[in-house]
């Protein structure tokens, strides 16, 4: 037996029922989220979204790395982005741990992780306006394209949307 043969089977049976073999690829309503990788996080179901709506981009601690902008400017330019929200949420891990414990961490199962910036976030607020004026200023991505933050709240459900 496979450690992934659960997810072999379920799929089996999603595709008994698969209907979206329509869609183009394009973010459909125009929407770029960047979010947190936490499976308690829902993008589309807690943004009224469907499948093909929204390009929905996911790293630990829902922050803009040169790999989120680099994606941006592809969902900008080739799958139709029109605009941004930045949505980091409560409880996140990110928050609980420096980039310092995660070295250690790997350290002591012997593997050296020092060439690799985790992007902790001590304030998560100070964090998520950074990465509102990293968007908002980079020269890759188009001047005014509406961007915007909210951190999600895993508790309630609720969107706290923020005005930097």
């Amino acid at each position: 037996m496979s450690a992934f043969d659960d997810l072999f089977a379920a799929n089996a049976e999603f595709a008994k029922e698969f209907g979206s073999s329509d869609l183009t690829g394009r973010a459909a309503r125009g929407l770029g989220v960047v979010t947190c990788m936490d499976s308690r996080i829902d993008p589309l179901g807690l943004l009224g979204l469907k499948p093909g709506d929204a390009k929905i981009l996911r790293n630990a601690g829902a922050r803009v790395t040169d790999d989120v902008l680099r994606t941006l400017v592809v969902g900008v330019y080739v799958l139709g982005v029109e605009r941004v929200l930045i949505m980091p949420h409560t409880d996140c891990g990110m928050t609980k741990v420096t980039d310092a414990d995660i070295h250690d961490l790997t350290a002591e199962r012997g593997v050296d992780t020092r060439s690799l910036d985790f992007h902790t976030v001590p304030d998560q607020w100070a964090a998520l306006r950074h990465d509102l004026t990293r968007i908002r200023t980079s020269p890759f991505l188009p001047t005014g394209m509406p961007v915007t933050g909210a951190i999600y709240d895993v508790r309630t459900g609720r969107l706290s949307p923020v005005d930097y």
